[in-house]
């Protein structure tokens, strides 16, 4: 045999045991359930993929022992091997990629890492809905193919929309930000894009967390499982529940979890109007609804209990938590009426052993009733069987072909430089960016986060693909010369300024990359203040004073810095904000500095002075200003800011110019309800939005968004409503819409919004309940205003 023949067939041989190998691995996991090579599964109803789910979920429950029953109460459910079922662990993370913070996912052999997205605050500032969605199902392609090769789960227990309410939260960076209406579109989008739901099927399930009004973790001594949150039904109906609501009603989300601390003196998961009434009475996370079926035998009559689905859902406990209301909050009395309660008020399933431990001597006691569980257990399974956890062979199912080869694919990572690209924030510029490679030949990178890689990913992340820090990314365009300045973020010694200085006075530019990580802010660590941390500000300032050419200040940070010595410094000629970037950071941060990227960011949260935590305990939930309290978020805080919600600047120019937009509008009265529920009805001039007809209420806004520069570049939108005057108990203005697009230089591109009345200006009352308040609303596009007169019209609908 000849050479050439040999190297063939070795070549042939060995590409035959790559396929083989990859094939083994993607079709390598034994099913959970229902394995078609077990003769006694193949004859259960359970196990029959052509008969509806609820039929088989309900064969299944007939089956199980109460023992066993209990036992699939919590994350770490068992095995049941007399009927073919794996144990399974629930706790999955998919925050911002497939993450190993939860035991239910691990890395190694041929899965070493997940791609690794930036940090959700990063992701929100794109206001891109689409580029949210094309996340979520990356996140989710790489997961089932994890999943395929035995390394994770299939229920993932993110996103985190809750309110960024207070700049100091520590992990204020896991959410898209302070505007609830930002919240739950990002919600809505990164859900549909991890579910890819085909009919009833998903591809993963997501879980919404932490509801609800969960924003303090450990802030001077008090701490999440300690903490009462006293909510007004107003700001719990108009701020704290909108994302969690979108999640359910728009993006249809498998799952909701409650949180650690109570709402107005109750648990949260242990509270049946927030579990039973709010998430699946009103928004309709439906569960599955008993039905009594009597059955007449020849001798006995017996009554059965039998099931029928409405759907689909579950609603889980944050971890512990359940255990936290007896141990720690001392919501009972003893901790089987905690577990009871829980079950009762509609949670499925405890992440934590307590409902394991304490529910059968609830039923025992008379607390619960079989009954119960089997209507929680009714919730979980179904969504297992949703995801085809019983369907047989993984390999057989449609997403059964994913395994190692789709995971930190090329397309992957480019999706994760494009999100870092999206998100960057110019805060400030002084017309020195971008930097020029034929100007700027050597660039001094100085600071702490200047060659960092792990703490680009935050928090909730996994093993990356790979990283390129801000030193690696700027490198790759000119020279440079590294100092760190210090040795850390703390900061805590300027020994090393020197170094840094005498870089920056020899090079043509010098940037200073400086910030926070997760030593500063991170779950259970909330800040005491905005300021950065240590001697940061005196290394920024005598750096500056030093540098031969530009100076710039790139923020890495989840949430937000004073940091108004640089703004208002001239010698620091520019200010870039990158969050947490992901493994792509640094590559994306270089992108925007030398002008490869366009940056087209804007802040998803208020920048406020050290001044304003001076005012606000992060205790105090509410929104609103009142006696020496000056309120939350731009919605309601009047005073200074450092930047505000939703700057950011371009290398462009743009004009937007309103091209359609209507000036009034009628809104019709249901005069049925009106005649005898006038009170209700219209009170402070406000028409219920139950009381209307929505579908009509809907107005065209044509916006034209010009750049006028000299550089493509993409502008990002942003349609404010304020209500009339006359409503006092309103925001001062709210996001209403968003839309991002991309305007060649020159050109003209026109956006088309629908302004819908029920949902765009109505405003929530002090009792929770949602009005449209009739007179002037003014709506607001940067620069631009334009007035909608609102009528009540009593000639309106007719029952």
């Amino acid at each position: 045999m000849s050479r050439t023949k040999h190297d063939s067939l070795t070549l042939l041989l060995l590409l035959l045991i790559a396929i083989l190998s990859i094939s083994s691995v993607e079709s390598g996991r034994p099913p959970f359930a229902c394995d078609p090579r077990n003769g006694l599964t193949r004859s259960l109803r359970f196990c029959r993929t052509n008969l509806p789910i609820h039929v088989r979920v309900r064969d299944l429950l007939g089956r199980l022992t109460l023992p066993e029953k209990i036992r699939l109460l919590v994350n770490n459910a068992i095995d049941v091997p007399r009927l073919g079922i794996r144990g399974y662990e629930w706790w999955s993370e998919a925050l911002h990629g497939v993450s190993n913070v939860g035991p239910g996912t691990k890395f190694g052999g041929s899965f070493p890492g997940a791609t690794s997205f930036p940090q959700v605050i990063t992701t929100a500032a794109s206001f891109n809905e689409s580029l949210w969605e094309r996340i979520g199902q990356v996140v989710s392609d790489e997961a089932r193919a994890m999943y395929n090769g035995g390394m994770a789960g299939l229920t993932y227990w993110s996103p985190n929309v809750n309110i960024f309410r207070d700049p100091r939260w520590g992990r204020g960076q896991e959410t898209p930000g302070e505007d609830p209406v930002l919240a739950g579109k990002y919600a809505a989008s990164y859900v549909r894009g991890l579910q890819s739901a085909t009919g009833n099927r998903l591809k993963v399930a997501a879980c919404c967390k932490h509801y609800t009004a969960y924003d303090l973790d450990n802030w001077k001594g008090v701490d999440r499982f300690h903490f009462n949150a006293r909510v007004s039904k107003q700001d719990l109906a108009d701020t704290y529940n909108v994302p969690f609501k979108a999640c359910v009603v728009e993006g249809k989300v498998a799952s909701v979890m409650c949180s650690y601390n109570q709402v107005n003196g109750k648990p949260t998961c242990a509270d049946p109007d927030l579990l039973k009434g709010t998430i699946r009475g009103q928004w309709h996370l439906n569960g599955f609804v008993p039905i009594i079926h009597t059955y007449i035998h020849t001798y006995i009559h017996t009554v059965f209990l039998m099931f029928d689905f409405i759907c689909i859902r579950y609603i889980v406990s944050d971890c512990d938590s359940v255990g936290v209301m007896y141990d720690t909050q001392h919501f009972t009395v003893t901790p089987e009426e905690s577990a009871a309660a829980s079950i009762k008020a509609g949670l499925d399933l405890d992440c934590g052993p307590f409902l394991a431990i304490y529910t059968d001597l609830a039923i025992r006691r008379g607390l619960l009733t079989v009954t119960d569980v089997d209507m929680a257990l009714a919730n979980t399974i179904t969504v297992q069987m949703r995801l085809g956890m019983f369907d047989g062979e993984p390999s057989a199912q449609p997403y059964g072909h994913l395994g190692p080869r789709h995971v930190c694919t090329p397309d992957h990572k480019q999706l994760a430089l494009e999100a870092a690209r999206q998100g960057i924030v110019l805060l400030k510029n002084s017309g020195s960016l971008p930097l020029s490679t034929s100007r700027h030949r050597t660039v001094a990178v100085i600071g702490p986060n200047s060659d960092v890689t792990e703490t680009m990913i935050g928090n909730y992340a996994g093993v990356a693909c790979d990283y390129t820090s801000p030193l690696k990314g700027i490198s790759r365009y000119v020279r440079t010369v590294h100092q760190a300045g210090c040795s850390n973020v703390a900061c805590k010694a300027n020994n090393l300024f020197g170094f840094a200085e005498v870089a920056a006075r020899h090079a043509d530019a010098t940037v200073l990359v400086m910030g926070l990580d997760q030593s500063i802010e991170a779950e259970f660590k909330d800040r005491t203040g905005l300021l950065l941390p240590g001697y940061q500000q005196e290394l920024v300032t005598r750096v500056a004073q030093a540098s031969k050419g530009p100076t710039i200040l790139v923020l890495m940070s989840g949430g937000p810095i004073d940091v108004s010595f640089a703004k208002y410094d001239r010698r620091v000629s520019a200010i870039l904000w990158a969050g947490y970037p992901g493994q792509a950071g640094g590559t994306a941060i270089a992108d925007v500095l030398f002008g490869t990227t366009n940056p087209g960011g804007k802040l998803p949260m208020t920048w406020y002075p050290q001044s304003y935590v001076a005012k606000v305990p992060m205790t105090n939930m509410g929104m609103r200003p009142s006696r020496g309290y000056p309120g939350r978020t731009y919605r309601f805080y009047k005073g200074p800011v450092v930047f505000p919600f939703g700057h950011g600047l371009s290398y462009t120019n743009f004009k937007q110019s309103l091209a359609l937009a209507p000036t009034d509008l009628s809104v019709l009265i249901n005069t049925n309800l009106f005649a005898t529920k006038n009170s209700s009805t219209l009170s402070s001039n406000a028409i219920r939005v139950k009381h209307t007809n929505c579908d009509s209420l809907s107005l065209p806004l044509h916006i034209d968004v010009e750049n006028i520069g000299n550089m493509d570049g993409t502008h990002t939108l942003l349609l404010f409503s304020e209500p009339p005057a006359s409503v006092k108990w309103s925001p001062n203005k709210q996001l209403i819409s968003f839309h991002r697009v991309h305007v060649v230089a020159g050109s003209k591109q026109r956006v088309k919004i629908d302004v819908h009345a029920c949902k765009h200006l109505s405003v929530v009352d002090e009792f929770g309940i949602r009005r449209i308040p009739i007179g002037q609303h003014s709506l607001y596009i940067g620069d631009l205003k334009h007035s909608i007169s609102l009528q009540a019209n009593l000639e309106g609908i007719k029952n």
